[in-house]
């Protein structure tokens, strides 16, 4: 049963979108909306508008759109009630009494979260008792001290196949509620067993403090060193940061980016309560944007062997399409940050991350080891290398390492510039003439996949995409297509879309794109308020309404016209008959 039209007019009216986003994006006035650098893609030119008469947003980068209920449900991945749910606490407004709307999918995600709460208590109770001494002495024996353990909840799993599931049982949860929090499994035999045997575990909490997920490593060498939690309900590793439900109180202006869960403790042991480290073996574009919700600037602090030194090329790729400030560290006296704070002190490790590169340095300092510097093929290799690197720096930033090569190298500062000048140039046409092909070429291959997607032509797309427009501008168009059969629409979406407003204008109810979040994917909302975004004023809504709408039938009798020769006698006949 769907929220009731007063609840959600309520909320419509205590809701502001600009207000809502404004507390994830930095905007900026531009004109009558506001843009700014789109949360659900890497970017460094905001392509990210909010609309403020129409309280949505879109972006013309990657197609995400919708209102302020589609916004919180990307952004805190979070289903349609819960993010409704969201938005009424914010505004003030108890929710509607819970039988009075479909509420599943809530629940089931309430369920998994509470399982996994009781799951961390069971861990980390049977870490404190008897039994668990050995996953207390692991981390004791890693240099945590106790307070640690406690603040990150850190817990121990028996070595039993069937622990946890027979605490959760008693505690009146079902095995297939377990399943879905991915804290028991399923065997072969259809019998459950324990996710998590004979290892030490890390709770996952998210910025809301909810635990989430778990990660448990053995205590010894064996294979698999670690095991995770898969992907649920509640939680996707790829958009997961661990600590950061601490690392946002820190009152720092940057986070420090780790590789592990134990980097991550131990630094905030230490004092450095800042730190973060991405859920699952990559840092992936996700993080980046969640990153670029708390901070401006981040610290690599990734292990100092080949694989780090790898991801944290990696990670400068992801950073460079943002406006995040990154720095580079370079560690020594161990091979990670945990490993350096133990031998090194704190004190040391603190000069470390204070003396962090940028990412230029860090490049050219990259750079510089491949060449022989002693040899006049070496220096201009490294120029060449050392070009490219800068072509994207400010003038001042440029001038100042062209100083810098020119001193070190004993080459002229204006022949580095002139070459540096050339490169710039022809790069920039040439990125100017692949801008312009992939404008040209995405445009195409979007109204090709909706043809091919719906066999029409790309007039019809362009007119079905305009009566939607038109219809949500200019109410009033209802009334002309009284007789259109909305069969004529060449698309799933279009059919969707256009009756679900004609049954909200037949019942004289508000078509605000809130209306429509509950019935819409997620994609839907965002392609509609693509069409939304698009839809320019009209001098003459209703005769260009009529003109859009004669254009779908007569696309429509084309697609569906028989030849002569393969109308049956009957229907040849009638042919003649309508013609008279």
């Amino acid at each position: 049963m769907a929220l009731n039209e007063s609840f959600l007019q309520e909320l419509k009216y205590k809701t502001d979108i600009e207000d809502v986003i404004s507390s994830y994006v930095t905007l900026k006035k531009r004109g009558s909306t506001s843009v700014g650098l789109c949360p659900f893609h890497n970017e460094k030119t905001p392509s990210f508008t909010v609309y403020n008469d129409t309280q949505s947003f879109y972006c013309f980068g990657c197609g995400a759109g919708g209102d302020a209920v589609g916004f919180i449900r990307r952004i805190e991945n979070l289903d349609y009630i819960d993010a409704v749910k969201l938005l009424a606490q914010r505004a003030g407004m108890p929710m509607p009494e819970e039988n009075t709307y479909d509420d599943s999918l809530s629940r089931k995600r309430r369920k998994i979260l509470e399982i996994n709460r009781e799951t961390a208590k069971f861990y980390n109770a049977y870490m404190m008792s008897p039994e668990g001494k050995k996953g207390r002495e692991y981390f004791l024996d890693r240099g945590l001290t106790p307070n640690t353990i406690k603040h990150f909840g850190l817990g121990y799993a028996p070595d039993e196949w069937d622990a946890l599931l027979k605490h959760l049982k008693e505690m009146g949860y079902r095995p297939s509620e377990m399943v879905d929090a991915g804290v028991v499994k399923i065997g072969k035999n259809n019998n459950y067993y324990d996710t998590f045997k004979n290892r030490v575990m890390t709770p996952i909490i998210d910025v809301r403090g909810n635990v989430i997920a778990f990660g448990g490593r053995v205590l010894d060498d064996s294979k698999p060193k670690y095991v995770n939690t898969s992907d649920t309900l509640v939680y996707k590793k790829t958009n997961e940061l661990f600590g950061l439900n601490f690392a946002k109180d820190s009152g720092s202006d940057c986070l420090i980016l780790c590789e592990g869960y134990m980097d991550v403790i131990a630094m905030h042991q230490a004092g450095f309560t800042n730190a973060v480290a991405g859920c699952g073996t990559a840092l992936t574009p996700e993080q980046v944007r969640l990153i670029s919700r708390y901070t401006n600037e981040v610290i690599l602090a990734y292990d100092a062997d080949e694989a780090g030194q790898k991801a944290v090329s990696k990670a400068v790729n992801l950073f460079k399409q943002t406006d995040i400030k990154i720095k580079i560290p370079a560690f020594s006296g161990g091979k990670d940050p945990d490993e350096i704070i133990k031998k090194m002190g704190r004190d040391k490790f603190k000069g470390m991350l204070e003396g962090a590169s940028n990412e230029i340095e860090f490049a050219m300092l990259d750079a510089r080891k491949k060449y022989n510097l002693n040899s006049t093929q070496g220096k201009i290799d490294f120029i060449n290398d050392c070009i490219k690197i800068l072509c994207d720096v400010t003038p001042v930033e440029q001038d100042l390492y062209l100083t810098r090569l020119s001193n070190e190298l004993d080459v002229t500062k204006a022949s580095i510039k002139a070459q540096l000048s050339n490169y710039s140039k022809r790069r920039n046409y040439k990125n100017q003439k692949s801008q312009y092909k992939k404008i040209i070429s995405d445009s195409s291959r979007e109204m090709t996949r909706q043809s091919y997607e719906t066999d029409a032509s790309v007039k019809q797309i362009k007119a079905e995409d305009r009566i939607l427009g038109l219809l949500l501008k200019y109410p009033d168009c209802r009334r002309l297509c009284t007789d259109f059969d909305s069969d004529n629409l060449s698309s799933a979406f279009s059919k969707k879309v256009f009756n679900a407003i004609i049954s909200r204008l037949d019942m004289e109810l508000d078509i605000d794109l809130m209306n429509f979040s509950e019935t819409l994917t997620s994609d839907e909302l965002g392609r509609l308020s693509g069409i939304i975004a698009r839809t320019r004023e009209s001098s003459n809504p209703k005769q260009e309404f009529t003109d859009c709408i004669s254009t779908i039938c007569s696309e429509y009798d084309k697609k569906h016209s028989v030849s002569a020769g393969e109308m049956s006698d009957d229907d040849f006949r009638n042919l003649f008959k309508k013609n008279k």
